[in-house]
């Protein structure tokens, strides 16, 4: 947590500034299509989180016990499949092939047992969807050249930020930091 970073609140023209600086992703290319992802969750964290956080504080003035169990059953359950990508290599390596397969296996793990607790109204509308709306967003936004600047900063290391530990936890920046760091490599030596 030392050496932690915020990133800036993006100006509302920025982070949503019109039809044109938006574009569907291009679906037959995924390794590009998860680098669009990446990198807008990066740079556009902040905003992301501010937006999560008002969905949160509805659905929680709403049904303020419902939204509290949720977020730990969420919580519990993220920190736990972590702790066993960590330690256990089975699912280390499911993991790093399949992170997209595994974020989906936690959250279908938190609905089960949230549907257990009757909580399953809450976890859609109060966990679920603002990861939705950030998905939808980073997927469509188009990135620009600052954007990709501060990525490259953020991958070097340079800069730790909240998501980009997220992401690391996910296993979704090692490869993003693997091409910088063949990029500088490769300059280096020219």
């Amino acid at each position: 947590m030392a050496g932690m970073e915020i990133a800036p609140l993006r100006p509302w023209v920025d982070f949503f500034p019109g039809v044109d600086r938006f574009a569907k992703p291009d679906v037959s290319d995924l390794s590009k299509w998860n680098n669009r992802v990446i990198s807008n969750l990066l740079y556009y964290q902040t905003n992301y989180f501010a937006a999560a956080i008002v969905v949160f504080l509805i659905v929680g003035f709403l049904n303020p016990l419902g939204m509290f169990l949720g977020g730990a059953v969420v919580t519990l359950v993220f920190v736990g499949s972590v702790w066993a990508g960590e330690n256990k290599a089975m699912i280390k390596n499911f993991k790093k092939k399949n992170p997209s397969l595994f974020v989906v296996g936690v959250m279908g793990v938190s609905y089960f047992l949230l549907s257990l607790c009757g909580g399953v109204m809450v976890f859609i509308f109060g966990i679920t969807f603002p990861m939705l709306l950030m998905l939808i967003h980073a997927s469509l936004r188009l990135r620009s050249i600052k954007n990709k600047l501060e990525n490259k900063i953020e991958g070097v290391g340079l800069k730790k930020t909240p998501m980009g530990v997220m992401l690391d936890l996910l296993d979704q920046q090692e490869e993003k930091i693997n091409k910088v760091q063949d990029f500088l490599e490769s300059k280096l030596k020219d």
